[in-house]
């Protein structure tokens, strides 16, 4: 499991995140929600080591994030931030067999090979193998650097803000990508994301922060409420139901 701990972040004398604490269930979907500068990324990075808590601490089965090995760290926790993206003239393939990197030491072995075809079967760019990153599509690369997180084949994944300039064909593609994951291997899924309607059909779990601080946390069914949202958002949400899930409408 996934905890933190009274958690704090600052820069100077400004806190981005204060005194947070959360356990997220494994095996699930957790998404954290907010307005920009709510503390999201914040958290999600300090959970992944890639930058230190100013106060508190963040627990991976356990074990404060500080004291994990690095090597075994990254044997249990995959990050895909928003500037993680390489461009690079490397094909697909190799992109996604550095996610091997952590177990081979860059020696691969069957067991590095059968979990970098996993990758690409899984995520559907088998065809792309033998492309040059930098001549995909932006949700072809996407895909790819996603694909290269499941070769990592750790029991955690965390993304920040994966569906950044993607198109909705492709945001469901992924989203249902993350369900499966959830569901038929395991994977404990972390992602900071804007688009709340996302959220309600696709998310177990929800952290909603606002001014670096857990206002809301909870099952979708009760963090998606008209009043939850509209605290959170600063606006007026209201909700209606489309086949058993909640939709939010805030164009008025």
């Amino acid at each position: 499991m996934i905890s933190t701990e009274s958690l704090s972040k600052k820069y100077g004398d400004k806190f981005v995140l204060r005194e947070v604490s959360a356990s997220l269930p494994e095996n699930k979907i957790t998404a954290f929600i907010g307005c920009n500068g709510a503390g999201k990324s914040t958290m999600l990075n300090i959970i992944s080591r890639l930058i230190p808590a100013s106060e508190g601490c963040a627990f991976v089965d356990g074990k404060r994030v500080s004291e994990w090995d690095s090597r075994k760290l990254a044997q249990n926790l995959a990050i895909l931030g928003q500037n993680s993206h390489r461009s690079a003239r490397i094909s697909v393939e190799e992109l996604v067999a550095f996610g091997r990197f952590p177990h081979s030491g860059g020696r691969l072995g069957d067991r590095d090979f059968k979990m970098v075809e996993h990758a690409l079967k899984i995520t559907g760019i088998e065809e792309l193998r033998d492309r040059f990153i930098d001549e995909l599509s932006g949700g072809q690369r996407q895909m790819a650097h996603i694909a290269m997180s499941i070769a990592q084949d750790t029991k955690y994944i965390l993304l920040d803000e994966p569906l950044n300039n993607l198109d909705m064909s492709r945001s469901v593609k992924i989203m249902k990508l993350l369900r499966k994951l959830a569901r038929e291997e395991s994977k404990t899924i972390i992602i900071v994301i804007h688009d709340i309607n996302f959220v309600s059909f696709y998310a177990d779990h929800i952290v909603a922060l606002k001014d670096g601080k857990i206002r809301y946390e909870g099952a979708v069914e009760a963090v998606m409420k008209p009043e939850i949202l509209s605290d959170i958002y600063g606006m007026r949400i209201e909700i209606e139901e489309y086949k058993g899930k909640k939709i939010c409408v805030y164009y008025q």
